[in-house]
């Protein structure tokens, strides 16, 4: 019969196997130099499936030095004992692969191919692809252990670590005694994980940039990261959610103040200047069933949740978070914040700078009666600046601020009256500032030079990179997740 065929062209011209089509077409394409089009006519092919033709072989993905055989092919037979066992082990969800493992140490040796022929001839299906997390396995097959447990402290490990740069901080937690913070902040633990373990996993996803903990997952058989955190593994997204739920409103201030009060201990903030602002952390949800904010960095309102930032201004360290504002609690905020602050700084009274929209002049007289200072801006009108051509004269003062460019603007100190506030305020009008323009300074401090009201001011931008550096180092807005986790700071 080959003799036969060898005898004919047509055996060339009308190849009959698929081996010898896909040989002719190569043939036609590298050889014959003809265009992918007129080899598709000639040989029953799309010209997608020529150029892919081509690059495979380009590439040695098709090797034609022993085609492979066409036709029936002899099937092993698989006896109905081994048959029962691998109907079994695929009731207990184990893929073929497994089986074929498990039929090898039994001494039956058998292919994989044949284990799912046997299993498509049973009537069992496919079972879903699942990736090596979900199997236990990391990449290199070591074995991922199924719950976090509590390292035995005295014992030494050598373990790989694909985020090492964390452990660079240990020495700062140390000095802080988070051990400590902990512990006074009575934080909850579980059956498995204490509370400081727990701290200890979030703190250290923080730490390495992690966008949102649903990528926990991605550190899970990092044995390196566990133990950082004094685990075996990091806890699972089930977990690290379900304990975020756990914390209240009342944890949370616990923890916030034995961290301010350990960090005070140690001479870590100055405590003269206190700079305040909110920052709305955008939520991009079609069905976000968050309120609008005034979201600053946009420069509109959008949907968000609202959170305040306190910042020591002499050392430029956060030291006040409250997360989850809602709108018609915003105002009053500032109020929240003096009663935190006398709780961890007693006999301490701090100068308060913040912006115009910050809260009401109501609270404003409420800080006064209680004796703190503070700066802000007015809130201009067309009728303000309109009065400014009356006015005069103006001063000019010096700010010594290194980095900044107009430092010698124009000032115009009064005393005003301002509905909605009980007594007087000392107003600083201020132009020549490099905005078109002029700020309109309010402030109950009545005996500080005009130069450092300005120049206190002036530093209330350091609040702001704060706020930039939190958004780029920790992910502060990255909001949405698929893993729900309390919006908290």
């Amino acid at each position: 019969m080959y003799k036969n065929s060898m005898a004919d062209e047509k055996f060339f011209l009308h190849p009959v196997h698929d081996w010898q089509r896909r040989y002719e077409a190569l043939r036609a394409s590298f050889v014959d130099r003809l265009p992918a089009r007129v080899v598709a006519e000639r040989y029953g092919y799309s010209p997608t499936y020529v150029n892919l033709l081509r690059h495979q072989f380009s590439h040695g993905k098709i090797d034609f030095s022993e085609p492979a055989p066409e036709g029936k092919i002899n099937r092993r037979a698989v006896d109905m004992a081994t048959r029962k066992k691998i109907c079994s082990w695929r009731e207990h969800r184990l893929s073929a692969g497994d089986i074929t493992q498990l039929l090898s140490e039994d001494g039956i040796e058998i292919s994989v191919r044949t284990v799912e022929r046997v299993l498509a001839e049973e009537g069992y299906p496919k079972l879903p692809r699942r990736g090596r997390l979900k199997l236990g396995l990391t990449v290199q097959g070591a074995r991922v252990p199924e719950v976090s447990q509590v390292l035995a402290d005295g014992i030494e490990r050598k373990l790989d670590c694909g985020c090492a740069g964390v452990f660079l901080f240990v020495p700062f937690i140390e000095r802080l005694d988070l051990v400590k913070v902990v512990k006074d902040a009575e934080l909850p633990g579980s059956k498995m994980i204490p509370a400081l373990q727990y701290f200890l996993s979030f703190l250290s996803l923080k730490l390495i940039g992690t966008e949102r903990f649903a990528h926990i997952n991605e550190h899970s058989f990092d044995a390196g990261m566990g133990l950082f955190a004094g685990l075996n593994v990091l806890p699972k997204c089930t977990a690290m959610s379900t304990y975020s739920y756990s914390l209240d409103a009342i944890h949370l201030q616990k923890l916030q103040k034995a961290f301010v009060q350990q960090a005070n201990r140690i001479g870590l903030y100055d405590k003269s200047i206190i700079n305040l602002d909110f920052h709305t952390i955008p939520h991009f949800g079609d069905e976000s069933v968050l309120e609008d904010h005034w979201a600053g960095a946009r420069n509109k309102r959008m949907k968000g949740a609202l959170t305040l930032l306190g910042q020591d201004a002499g050392s430029k360290l956060i030291l006040y978070t409250a997360a989850d504002i809602q709108r018609s609690e915003a105002d009053d905020q500032i109020l929240e914040f003096l009663s935190f602050w006398k709780k961890t700084h007693r006999g301490v009274n701090p100068m308060l700078i913040f912006d115009s929209k910050f809260t009401t002049y109501a609270n404003l007289s409420e800080l006064n009666i209680l004796g703190v200072k503070f700066i802000t801006l007015r809130r201009r009108g067309k009728k303000l600046i309109e009065g400014l051509e009356s006015i005069g004269p103006w001063k000019r003062i010096h700010i010594p601020h290194d980095k900044r460019k107009y430092q010698n603007p124009l000032v115009f100190e009064s005393i005003v009256e301002l509905a909605g506030y009980s007594g007087i305020l000392r107003q600083v009008v201020m132009r020549g500032n490099g905005h078109q323009k002029p700020a309109f300074l309010i402030s109950n401090d009545m005996d500080s030079p005009v130069g450092r009201i300005v120049g206190d001011y002036a530093r209330r931008w350091r609040v702001e990179n704060v706020i930039s550096e939190a958004v780029k180092f920790f992910n502060l807005n990255a909001l949405s997740s698929p893993i729900l986790t309390k919006v908290q700071l």
